[in-house]
């Protein structure tokens, strides 16, 4: 092998290199204004991840009134216990967490012990359908995708149950590693792969089958 292949992977290797320890110490950053409750960190955080938020929360309960109590919420618990943060892992990975272990907690009052129970396989009554999921900030996902191939997407995803399209969502929408999206689901990393793999299965046949439906006339 060349010299020039072997310096471009050491380029490569390099920036990836820099790049994580850029964004641990933009962590530890975090972590110190959230002590100190720097009220301009917070705003900047908001601005930052409001859309992301609020589409995770969208995608995973399905109720709009409820997703953007939620919103408020999260941020309120952000400004109340950032302390409780110590930069170890990507600020997201916190924040969606405080995020779902918010919506268990909702639906617990509803007699529900955990997501799991709230979207059992085969309880269809309480499938998300019709929210509209919208975002300025486009995902990777989004940006080298048709507005006809994100809105079957997303369509395709609410027919999932929330622990399969959580897992879709973070992965591709969010772009976190299977390691962070344990962290945010508290499962172990074997189930998140099978979670994972599963929920790709599930999603192939409902994508085929809204690609082949006939469009509306305008």
């Amino acid at each position: 092998m060349s010299t020039a292949f072997f310096r471009t992977l050491t380029t490569k290797g390099t920036a990836s290199a820099e790049a994580t320890e850029a964004a641990h110490q933009e962590s530890l950053a975090i972590a110190q204004g959230l002590k100190r409750q720097n009220p301009q960190l917070l705003d900047e955080l908001i601005v930052r991840y409001q859309h992301r938020l609020l589409r995770y929360l969208l995608f995973l309960c399905g109720e709009r009134p409820l997703a953007e109590d939620l919103f408020q919420e999260v941020w309120m618990r952000v400004l109340l216990r950032g302390a409780q943060f110590n930069g170890k892992s990507r600020f997201e990975t916190w924040l969606f967490s405080i995020a779902r272990n918010l919506l268990i907690d909702q639906r617990r009052k509803r007699t529900m012990s955990s997501l799991d129970e709230l979207f059992e396989v085969g309880n269809s009554d309480d499938r998300p359908m019709g929210i509209e999921i919208t975002d300025t900030d486009p995902t990777p996902f989004e940006r080298f995708s048709s507005m006809e191939d994100r809105e079957r997407v997303a369509e395709a995803l609410l027919e999932l149950d929330a622990l399969h399209r959580e897992v879709l969502v973070l992965r591709f929408h969010e772009e976190m590693s299977l390691e962070e999206i344990a962290k945010v689901t508290h499962a172990p990393l074997s189930t998140v792969k099978s979670r994972l793999y599963r929920g790709m299965a599930m999603i192939r046949p409902t994508l085929a089958r809204l690609a082949a439906r006939p469009q509306e006339a305008v």
